[in-house]
Parts: structure tokens; C-alpha cells; sequence
């Protein structure tokens, strides 16, 4: 039983990491939107549960991420616009910081709404401008 709860554990995370290594930069941003949103809704849900170790887990986790993307900007070639995604990867950051430690579910779903958005603006670009970058 234990045996095979592992196989499929292990089969679960193979498919992320396959796919990690053979997407092109454009889609590994997507996944980094992706696994930040994914560990926002679980944060939310160990809030309402009271499992304060996982929310914090979850919520470090996706912290780490939105660093990530931040990053990722190029604040010379991306001139007002990495400035700003800049500044809001920042405010994000500290949001997420301060619903933890109130335990505020309204703040994790404020920086999943702004995570949706700018992820609605990333999936948007067309395809011939993904490869430019």
C-alpha cells in the first residue's frame, strides 16, 4: 500500500517537472502564475480551517514566487511597465505578509485577483511575440 501511494506521488510530480523542462520561457512564466495562485487557494483554505503551519507554508511559498517573477523583470528594456509590475510584485509581497500574520482571507484574495489579471494579460500575448523575447 505504502509502495504504491510513493509510485503515484512520484508520478504526480514528474508531469510538472517534464513540462518544466521543455517550456519555453513564455510558459514558465504562466506556471509561475499558476503555482502562485494555486498555493494562495490552498493558503485560504488552511485559514479557514485554522492550520496555521500550512497557511504559512503555502503563503512563504507563494511569496517566493511572486519574487520570482519580480526578478524576472528587466527594469532597463522594460522601461514604465516593469516599473510598475515592479512596484506591485513589491505591494503584493507585503499584503501577503500582513494577511498572514492577521489572518485576513480578504488580502489573499486580493493578491490572487491582481495575480489573475496581470496572468489574463500575460496568456493574451500572441503567440509570433512569444518567441521574440
Amino acid at each position: 500500500m505504502y509502495a504504491m501511494r510513493r509510485e503515484l506521488n512520484q508520478y504526480r510530480q514528474a508531469g510538472p517537472i517534464a513540462e518544466i523542462a521543455v517550456a519555453d520561457p513564455h510558459r514558465l512564466t504562466q506556471m509561475l502564475f499558476e503555482g502562485a495562485l494555486e498555493r494562495l487557494a490552498v493558503a485560504r483554505g488552511a485559514m479557514a480551517q485554522g492550520n496555521a503551519p500550512l497557511k504559512g507554508q503555502k503563503i512563504g511559498q507563494a511569496m517566493e514566487i511572486i519574487g520570482e517573477l519580480r526578478g524576472a523583470l528587466d527594469l532597463e528594456r522594460g522601461g514604465e511597465l516593469a516599473a510598475n509590475l515592479d512596484s506591485l510584485y513589491d505591494y503584493m509581497i507585503r499584503r501577503l505578509v500582513t494577511g498572514n500574520a492577521r489572518n485576513a482571507p480578504e488580502m489573499l484574495e486580493e493578491i490572487s485577483i491582481l495575480l489573475r489579471e496581470i496572468k489574463a494579460g500575460w496568456d493574451a500575448i500572441p503567440e509570433q511575440m512569444r518567441k521574440a523575447s
